[in-house]
């Protein structure tokens, strides 16, 4: 029981680290770098939740079953944003799914092996987050202009999106937050499995 409560503490907790810190579709003139930073807190939240629950069960799938968990945690917590007049394509959650599959394959394909799952694994969901989470970013209206119309209520004043400035902070946000996530993440991963140890 106490297994499966810090299971759904993780995810909740996973869900609240990206409401707070994964509003980056507020774009503002540092946009990519809101990008490269959230993109790897979110695959670290996500690759230590998942790899505790994969370990703890040891059935592969469960990795997948977790980022369900906070995908769907996320929706209902954002569903609040409707409230604020959001549009329905403006509120993105971060896709977890595909990089927590990579999970249950590296486990899954190297026969229930921890430490391929830590190296395999956790470099796999580090790389592939943040490419997966751009995809999913570019499918959406666009940030700043719908920031515009539909400004927060509730935010500070230092917070107001604004024009960017001409060019990028990063030539390739995708390709810094991989990087980054990838060596994190195997990090990460070798702390989920060892909690249950």
């Amino acid at each position: 029981c106490t297994h499966y409560l810090f299971i759904v503490v993780v995810a909740v907790n996973s869900t609240l680290l990206t409401i707070n810190a994964g509003d980056y579709i507020f774009y503002t003139d540092w946009a990519w770098t809101s990008f490269v930073v959230f993109s790897i807190s979110q695959t670290l939240m996500l690759v230590v939740g998942a790899c505790y629950y994969l370990t703890f069960t040891g059935v592969p799938g469960t990795a997948t079953y977790y980022a369900l968990i906070m995908t769907v945690y996320t929706w209902v917590a954002k569903g609040a944003w409707f409230a604020l007049g959001y549009p329905y394509d403006f509120i993105v959650t971060p896709v977890w799914l595909p990089s927590a599959m990579l999970l249950d394959l590296a486990y899954w394909a190297t026969k229930k092996s921890k430490h391929s799952l830590i190296l395999f694994g956790g470099v796999m969901c580090g790389m592939s987050l943040p490419l997966f989470n751009m995809v999913n970013l570019i499918t959406v209206a666009d940030p700043l202009e719908t920031a515009f119309k539909y400004p927060r209520p509730t935010l500070p004043p230092y917070m107001t999106p604004i024009e960017p400035a001409v060019g990028k902070f990063y030539n390739s946000p995708v390709a810094l937050g991989a990087g980054a996530g990838a060596v994190l993440s195997v990090t990460m991963a070798a702390l989920g499995c060892k909690l249950n140890t």
